[in-house]
C-alpha cells in the first residue's frame, strides 16, 4: 500500500464508466504500506478501495488474489470483496497497469494490540485456515524460503561497514534452508499479517485487508509472521519479544484448529525464516527504492533485531514463557 502511480479524473470516469457502483466524487492516495498504489475512492453514500498492482505482483497470479477474497467473503471470513465491472470482470486498465477495486472494510488499525487482541486474531486466522484448506486455489509462495537466496544476492550493500551483515545473512539463509520443515499442514495463509492489516470496530476485529501476499505455505509459518510481527514491544527502538502475546495468539488459534506437536517443534525455525524475510525485504526496499515513491520506508534495524532474539531460543516452551 503505497503511491507509486498518480491518476486524475481520467482513471475516475474510466471507473464510473466500468463499474456498477455509487459515482466515486473524490479519491485519496493512502500512504501506507510498500507493495501496491491504493486509493480511496469516495460517493456521496460509499467508500471503495482502488488498487493498482505495481512491479511485485505478477500479472497471471491476480485472478487468484480475487478469487480468494470472493470465497472468504463467501464463508463468512470478513475482508474486502472484489467488485465487478459491468463486464462481470475483477480487473481493468488504467495507466497501463492491472487494477481492481474492492469494497471499504469498516474498521481501523490499531496502534498497540492487547492480549485478547492477539486471541481474537489468532482465532480468526485458524477460521481462515480451516476454510482454505478446502479451497482449490494455488499459488506459490513467492516469499517463501526458496525464494530468499536470490533476494539476498540482489540486495546493494553500500559500504564495507555492511560486510559482517552481509556474512550474518548467508549464515542464518543457509542454516534455516537446511533445518527448513517437511510435510507440514498447509493451505493458503494471508502471508503478511501485519498490525495495520487487521482492522478493528469497537474493539472488536472487524476484519484483514491486503491478501496480495497470499499463498499456499504452512499453516504454522502464518503463526510464525504473526508472532515477529504482532508479538513484540517497541521501547527507544529495542525489540522484545512479548511472551503473554504469543500464548494467546496460540489460543485463540488453537480455540478452532489444534497444532499439532510436529507443527509445534518447528515454530522457532519458521519465525527465524519469517525475521529473515521481513529484513531481507527491507534491507532491499532501503536500498531500491525510488525517492519520487510517496512511501515510508520500514526500518530494517527491527527485523534484524527480531532475528537475533529467535537465534537465542529453540523450543516451543520458549515462545510461551
Amino acid at each position: 500500500m503505497a503511491v507509486y502511480t498518480k491518476i486524475n479524473q481520467k482513471e475516475i470516469d474510466i471507473i464510473n464508466e466500468n463499474f456498477n457502483i455509487d459515482k466515486v466524487t473524490s479519491f485519496k492516495g493512502i500512504k501506507q504500506g510498500i507493495e501496491n498504489t491504493n486509493y480511496l475512492l469516495k460517493s456521496k453514500k460509499k467508500k471503495y478501495i482502488l488498487t493498482i498492482f505495481e512491479k511485485r505482483v505478477l500479472q497471471k497470479e491476480i485472478p487468484f488474489f480475487m478469487k480468494l477474497m470472493d470465497n472468504l467473503n463467501n464463508s463468512k471470513i470478513s475482508c474486502p470483496k472484489p467488485l465487478k465491472t459491468k463486464e462481470k470482470k475483477y480487473l481493468i486498465k488504467l495507466k497501463n497497469k492491472t487494477a481492481c477495486i474492492v469494497s471499504f472494510l469498516e474498521g481501523k488499525d490499531k496502534k498497540i494490540l492487547n492480549i485478547s487482541d492477539c486471541y481474537a486474531i489468532g482465532k480468526t486466522i485458524a477460521r481462515m485456515h480451516v476454510v482454505t484448506s478446502k479451497m482449490k486455489l494455488n499459488r506459490k509462495n513467492s516469499m517463501g524460503i526458496r525464494n530468499l537466496k536470490p533476494l539476498l544476492e540482489s540486495i546493494k550493500f553500500k559500504s564495507k561497514n555492511f560486510s559482517n551483515l552481509k556474512v550474518f545473512l548467508k549464515n542464518n539463509f543457509k542454516d534455516i534452508n537446511q533445518n527448513w520443515p517437511k510435510q507440514l499442514p498447509k493451505g493458503i495463509i494471508h502471508g503478511d499479517l501485519f498490525i495495520d492489516n487487521i482492522f478493528f470496530k469497537k474493539n472488536k476485529l472487524s476484519g484483514i485487508i491486503d491478501f496480495y501476499f497470499a499463498a499456499n505455505d504452512y499453516f504454522m509459518y502464518e503463526i510464525a509472521i504473526c508472532i515477529n510481527a504482532l508479538c513484540f514491544e517497541s521501547k527507544k527502538r529495542k525489540f522484545q519479544m512479548n511472551h503473554k502475546k504469543i500464548k494467546n495468539l496460540i489460543k485463540g488459534y488453537e480455540s478452532v484448529r489444534k497444532i499439532s506437536i510436529k507443527e509445534k517443534k518447528s515454530i522457532n525455525i519458521l519465525c527465524r525464516g519469517a525475521a529473515l524475510r521481513y529484513l531481507l525485504t527491507r534491507l532491499y526496499d532501503y536500498s531500491n527504492t525510488p525517492k519520487t515513491a510517496l512511501i515510508k520506508i520500514k526500518d530494517p534495524n527491527e527485523y534484524y533485531q527480531k532475528l537475533l532474539s529467535h537465534n537465542n531460543l529453540s523450543s516451543f516452551k520458549d515462545y510461551l514463557n
